[in-house]
């Protein structure tokens, strides 16, 4: 009996030993519910609330508490690794559909290889003596001339266009489509800049040497095949160009499918051309695979059915079978293939804009690859369903985008059925000036004085123009338009415009004393920012003008990336308020820019640095663009850029309001041409010498003082190559793989610089960072974790810290492996900034 209470005493003992010890404990069923419930509320407790779990629960009263903090941590890692798990399943699942699809692009290339090589083989044995007369000319480029209009198409006898000659015409549509598709009747060239990929946006090719422009896109998305094809053929909600779709007929098909008569109207990207139409049939039908087929073409040289004559300030344009094949995909979401293939007839346009119209790459940026990010940003939304910044959900910011877009293209267009009428102008220029009193735009607009009148605003005037830009990448002009408002805009108008939608009296007196941007949202590629503009200092009266108040804009900014190629520039804005409704009055105002030129366009993407000290200074020294090795565009380049500002005024002040846009619009003409020169690599005119975008003083001392610093403090050189000159030394810490920032020394730790690595891990521009501090990147775990390192940095110059989470000023969470800090040291060895570098960064 003793040795048995002695072996017991052991066993207890020793299990309180293995518990003390960490090592496995056998929970029950039970015990492990309640655990589980209680994980669910609070997956991470302290040890006092973990000692109060155990009293409030008495089945785990015979627990420890270190045994139960260890089950929590097991916990959240089991948790931690089945998230992961799941991501690469995802993953796998993208690889696996991607990999798929890459196989059948390669099929399908190894086919048009073979066929190609069998036709230059009968050319060769049926033309041996002529070999000039090979040439195919049956498939030349679009017209170049109003003369060749007629021999593209041939001329057909009319097609029946009753219901059972307009399932005919659907059949072979779809053919004619499924070809395109996945075989090998247009012979398809990579896009360039477009690289296929699991986070890509797909498989993207452009037409060589086939009638008209036609381009196609491959890809994935996380949405299942009916609603992709719901969203496709809803084409106004994505496609931002699209003014209309009328479905004129439906008719139903024995095999389940529909036939639809659609009339559409696109609107046109400048003022010196005409908007196009299209009159169509579009066939729905489900394959015998389970594919979903939506496939389009013209309808035209018809009889016996519906037609639709020419319309008023519309160019009737071609659509050749063209549409979107949508196969349903193994674990989830769709395989698509999109096509678009028209005839645009560029002939209807002048000569100098007839490449935008002539151009694959144009017409793959405009509408296939729109139609594919659009898709893949609402699957990703809908994956995510989180509340974005301003308390909005990306529905309603993909709203906004949408209505600042389109309410740019009416104004631009000026329909008369949407209440625009033409007044004349001065002679003395090309500027357009319209003039709308539909009701429907202007609620909720008004415009306050100082007496106390309240004016209700009955028109809307628009004032647009065009001009041709040379040897300037549109990307690069629009980022410093974006960035450098007040070298183009006028803060009397920006005080009139902010009047219209606000609640308080408006004079013209003050100025502004800078722009504050906000950032409200991102598009999955970063093509597209939509953001609040703050001109902070704006004077609304008399008396405000010793105390400004602040005017918000909510801006829409497009094609910031002059890699990418043949993407239209746009940046739209209009005047809000502090109240920022969804369904707030907008008046948009703004510029495009559409490159002329399908080259791509080079140059540095930060030119734009240090052009306002240049348009400042004029001319900084007779030192070519080139000078410090940074990459310009040596080939001339051409865009058309338009622009196009609306005003809200009072019928009687019709002409006051009509000479003041005029020269407020011949004014940013002016700026921009100004700035056009400034930034052209040409060197032409005697203001258009710029310094190197990096090559201020400042920056160059700035970059000698962060290497200089590092090898003091850390005793290794912090770039490759540590014998170059100033010049060479700001290039590479600019190029540096890992993101390096400086902040101020001061309590705010507000950023002063960043490398391109450490501008793309912040989502911010330099002209921004300035708003971004040290504390808004860091959760408060991680900001006290810094803080505490701060007296180590100044003692000792510097510290390294663990990897961790950071947020982007996106709101996006960013991974670092590891962190080090160093204090950047002067001349004379006085602390000037804390420099950060975040080793191996990544978004999560």
């Amino acid at each position: 009996m003793a040795t048995s209470c002695k072996e017991s005493s052991k066993a207890a003992a020793a299990a309180a030993a293995a518990m003390d010890n960490g090592k496995y404990v056998r929970y029950s069923p039970e015990q492990v519910d309640a655990l589980e419930r209680l994980y669910h509320d609070c997956p991470k407790p302290s040890s006092i609330r973990r000692q109060q779990l155990i009293r409030e629960c008495p089945i785990l009263s015979h627990i420890e508490p270190k045994q139960i903090k260890v089950w929590f941590q097991n916990r959240r890692c089991r948790e931690k690794q089945r998230k992961e798990a799941s991501r690469l399943q995802g993953v796998n699942r993208k690889l696996t559909a991607m990999n798929k699809l890459l196989m059948e692009e390669n099929d399908r290339l190894q086919k048009q290889v073979s066929h190609l090589v069998y036709e230059n083989s009968y050319f060769r044995q049926h033309t041996p003596n002529n070999p000039l007369s090979t040439k195919d000319t049956s498939c030349e480029s679009v017209v170049t001339s109003g003369g060749q209009k007629h021999h593209l198409t041939p001329q057909h006898p009319p097609r029946d266009a009753s219901p059972a000659g307009l399932l005919s015409i659907a059949e072979e549509t779809l053919a004619e489509f499924l070809s395109k598709a996945t075989g090998t009747a247009v012979e398809w060239v990579q896009m360039p800049g477009m690289k296929p990929g699991p986070d890509s946006i797909g498989i993207v090719a452009i037409s060589h040497g086939c009638p008209g422009v036609a381009a196609r896109a491959c890809g994935l998305v996380g949405l299942e095949p009916t609603r992709v094809a719901e969203i496709l053929k809803d084409r106004p909600s994505w496609f931002r160009d699209c003014r209309a779709v009328d479905v004129v007929n439906v008719l139903p098909t024995a095999n389940g499918g529909t036939i639809e008569l659609l009339y559409m109207q696109i609107y046109a990207p400048t003022t010196l051309a005409p908007g196009r139409d299209f009159w169509l049939l579009r066939f729905t039908s489900v394959m015998d695979d389970g594919s979903l087929v939506v496939c389009e073409r013209s309808l035209s040289n018809t009889q016996n059915g519906p037609s639709m004559p020419p319309v008023q300030n519309f160019v009737r344009a071609e659509m050749l079978p063209s549409g979107y094949l949508i196969r349903p995909c193994e674990g989830g979401g769709s395989i698509i293939h999109v096509v678009d293939h028209m005839n645009l007839e560029a002939w209807s346009v002048p000569e100098v804009l007839r490449p935008l119209y002539e151009s694959s790459t144009v017409l793959a940026q405009r509408i296939t690859t729109a139609a594919v990010r659009h898709l893949r940003q609402i699957a990703l939304d809908i994956s995510q369903s989180s509340v974005n910044n301003w308390g909005r959900r990306p529905a309603a910011l993909r709203a906004l985008s949408h209505r600042l877009s389109r309410g740019f293209n009416e104004a631009l267009n000026g329909f008369g059925d949407e209440g625009w009428s033409l007044i004349g102008n001065d002679g003395v220029d090309d500027i357009t000036i319209l003039v709308n009193s539909n009701p429907e735009k202007l609620m909720g607009l008004n415009i306050s004085f100082p007496s106390g009148y309240n004016s209700i605003c009955s028109s809307i005037m628009c004032a647009k123009a065009s001009m041709l830009l040379q040897n300037v990448p549109p990307a690069i002009l629009l980022r410093f338009l974006r960035e450098h408002r007040s070298e183009w805009a006028d803060t009397n108008m920006d005080a009139y415009s902010a009047a219209a939608v606000k609640i308080g009296p408006c004079t013209r007196v003050g100025n502004y004393g800078g722009q504050v941007m906000l950032p409200l949202a991102q598009t999955i590629e970063h093509e597209e920012l939509l953001e609040v503009i703050k001109l902070e200092g704006i004077a609304h009266t008399t008396e405000d003008a010793m105390i400004p108040r602040d005017a918000l804009l909510l801006q829409l900014c497009c094609g910031m990336d002059e890699n990418a190629v043949g993407t239209c520039s746009e940046l739209i804005f209009a005047p809000i308020d502090a109240s920022f409704a969804d369904d707030a009055t907008l008046l948009p105002s703004g510029f495009r820019i559409i490159p002329l030129d399908s080259g791509k366009e080079a140059g540095s993407p930060n030119r734009t640095l240090d052009l306002a000290s240049a348009l400042e200074t004029g001319a900084a020294g007779n030192k070519p663009p080139n000078a410090n090795g940074l990459s310009s565009n040596s080939g001339a380049t051409r865009s058309v850029m338009t622009i196009a500002f609306q005003f809200a005024f009072e019928s009687h002040m019709q002409d006051n309001v009509a000479c003041m846009a005029r020269q407020y619009v011949r004014s940013i003409i002016s700026s921009v041409q100004r700035v056009a020169l400034a930034l052209s690599p040409s060197g032409v005119g005697p203001h258009a010498s710029l310094r190197s975008p990096l090559g201020t003083p400042e920056a160059h001392t700035l970059s000698r003082w962060i290497c200089q610093s590092y090898r003091s403090f850390m005793g290794v050189e912090l770039l490759k190559s540590s014998g170059g000159g100033n010049d060479s030394t700001l290039k590479e810490l600019w190029h540096h793989s890992d993101a390096i920032m400086c902040c101020s020394m001061k309590a705010a730790s507000d950023f002063t610089f960043a490398n391109q690595a450490g501008v793309d891990m912040l989502e911010t521009t330099l002209v921004a960072l300035q708003d971004i501090s040290l504390e808004k990147i860091f959760h408060d775990h991680w900001r006290k974790n810094i803080c505490s390192e701060f007296p180590q940095i100044i003692n000792q110059g510097f510290a390294t810290l663990p990897g961790g989470i950071c947020l982007s000023s996106m709101g996006r969470p960013v991974s670092y492996e590891r962190a080090v800090a160093w204090k950047v040291l002067n001349d004379d060895e006085n602390a000037h900034c804390i420099c950060f570098m975040f080793v191996n960064w990544s978004f999560v």
